[in-house]
C-alpha cells in the first residue's frame, strides 16, 4: 500500500515542476554594452539610479548579428543576463528582426543564481 501512495506522490512532485518556470519581458541587449553603460559613470554623477537614461542605453545597446551575450532589461531597468542556452535562442532571433533600435520580448524559464535559464524566447507584439 506504501508503494503506491510514494509513487503517487512522486507524480506529483513532477508535475508540478512547471509551475516554477518564470516570465519576464523587456528589451534584449548586449550584455557587454549594456553592462559597460551601466559602470560608465562621470565625475559629476550622482550615481543616482533614478538618474540614468535607460531608454538611451537600450537603444545604445541593440544586439546585432555578432551579438553573443544578451540581456533582458525590464521596464523598470533591471537587467537580467540569459544563460548559454538563452543566448543561442536570442541569437537565432535577432536577424529574423531586421534593424531595429529596441527589440522588446518574452522570456520564459527559470532564475538561477545570476542568469534566466530559458525555456522560451519570444519577440513581442
Amino acid at each position: 500500500m506504501k508503494l503506491p501512495m510514494i509513487g503517487l506522490a512522486a507524480l506529483a512532485c513532477l508535475a508540478a515542476t512547471p509551475a516554477f518556470a518564470k516570465s519576464w519581458s523587456g528589451f534584449l541587449v548586449d550584455s557587454n554594452c549594456y553592462e559597460s553603460e551601466e559602470r560608465n559613470k562621470g565625475p559629476n554623477d550622482t550615481l543616482n539610479y533614478v538618474n540614468r537614461d535607460k531608454d538611451r542605453e537600450v537603444q545604445y545597446c541593440s544586439p546585432n548579428a555578432k551579438t553573443k551575450s544578451f540581456t533582458i532589461v525590464d521596464h523598470d531597468g533591471v537587467g537580467f543576463r540569459l544563460d548559454p542556452a538563452g543566448n543561442a535562442k536570442a541569437a537565432e532571433i535577432v536577424p529574423k528582426t531586421g534593424k531595429r533600435h529596441a527589440l522588446e520580448v518574452t522570456v520564459t524559464g527559470e532564475m538561477s543564481k545570476n542568469a534566466i535559464e530559458v525555456a522560451s524566447i519570444t519577440i513581442a507584439k
